[in-house]
């Protein structure tokens, strides 16, 4: 017979596989880099992936990341081997289908991630539409980085916000280990427990959190990011010492202005602002009091890495 012991050991596991088993078919909603990532990993991991996008050149482009991030994960898989790399690149493809139709691309979906503009008033008609398109008890999720899951949620009925969540991916997905998993007040354990299932099951590690502003990384991150644009604009020291300084003092992998450089100005701008004009429990806060030298680069253009200049000129 079974010890007390091993009866619940057997039972946690049995939860955990259909708990995993309970997600197997994802739709991704937006094909730029995120979604792309979003879909790489799913599909990677053996999920069947529906892509969709507002038409089929923004699902080329998408399908395009995928395929090229995908030849550099199986050069470093299968070393000389070509043969199996065509072949991984391949089986993995094949799992991914497309579409430009959202309401035929959620119809069999387990989970729904969006992953497009951070606008809630679009992110609010879309999901009004998705839910009612999606089955009954798939999980509806959206990637947002800085908007409240809740406020997101607002068009949906009871039931639906029970299955909403949200499921926070960092970029670049494929190397980037950590998902956020953040619940509301109505969302249910059930679907919780199924987004941390999937999270594991695609290789990842999730971080439950309450929904609020920031969630766990950007609210401790902008911060940071803001004192230290300070720092450089009180003549402290130069961004290049005071990335040094963070890199080998804090141990951090990127300076807060390499890191700056690599979000994206305009989107730093972005939270910042909408956190001090309205942010839940941050409106007024003088952390997220715009910065000057920051108005300025977002004004004239330059954005960071993708536009090829922000705090540093990255033509050279």
């Amino acid at each position: 017979m079974f010890s007390p012991a091993a009866f619940r050991a057997t039972r946690a596991l049995s939860s955990r596989l259909y708990s995993s088993a309970a997600i197997n078919r994802l739709t991704v909603i937006g094909g730029g880099q995120m979604g792309s990532g979003i879909a790489q990993v799913a599909a990677t991991s053996k999920h069947d992936v529906t892509l969709v996008d507002v038409n089929q050149e923004a699902l080329d482009r998408g399908k395009g990341y995928i395929s090229k991030s995908l030849k550099r994960v199986a050069k470093k898989k299968f070393a000389d081997d070509a043969k199996a790399q065509s072949e991984f690149v391949e089986q993995v493809m094949s799992r991914i289908r497309t579409t430009t139709n959202p309401a035929e691309g959620v119809a069999q979906a387990d989970l729904v991630v969006e992953a497009i503009v951070e606008n809630i008033k679009v992110k609010q008609d879309l999901f009004a539409s998705l839910a009612k398109a999606a089955p009954e008890g798939s999980i509806l999720a959206s990637n947002t980085s800085s908007l409240p899951i809740k406020a997101i949620a607002t068009p949906l009925t009871a039931e639906q916000k029970a299955r909403f969540i949200g499921l926070h991916f960092f970029n670049p997905v494929p190397q980037m280990k950590l998902v956020e998993v953040v619940r509301t007040e109505e969302a249910s354990q059930e679907a919780v427990d199924n987004a941390v299932a999937f999270v594991k099951a695609i290789g990842k590690s999730p971080a439950v959190c309450k929904d609020t502003p920031g969630f766990i990384v950007n609210r401790l991150l902008l911060p940071y990011m803001m004192e230290s644009i300070r720092l450089l604009e009180r003549d402290v020291a130069s961004a290049k010492d005071i990335d040094t300084a963070m890199k080998l003092g804090a141990g951090y992998p990127m300076g807060p202005f390499e890191l700056l450089d690599y979000v994206g100005l305009d989107t730093v701008k972005f939270i910042v602002d909408g956190w001090y004009t309205e942010g839940e429990g941050l409106k007024g806060d003088k952390q997220f009091v715009s910065s000057g030298k920051l108005n300025e680069l977002v004004k004239n253009g330059h954005l960071g890495v993708k536009t090829g200049r922000g705090f540093y000129d990255y033509s050279k």
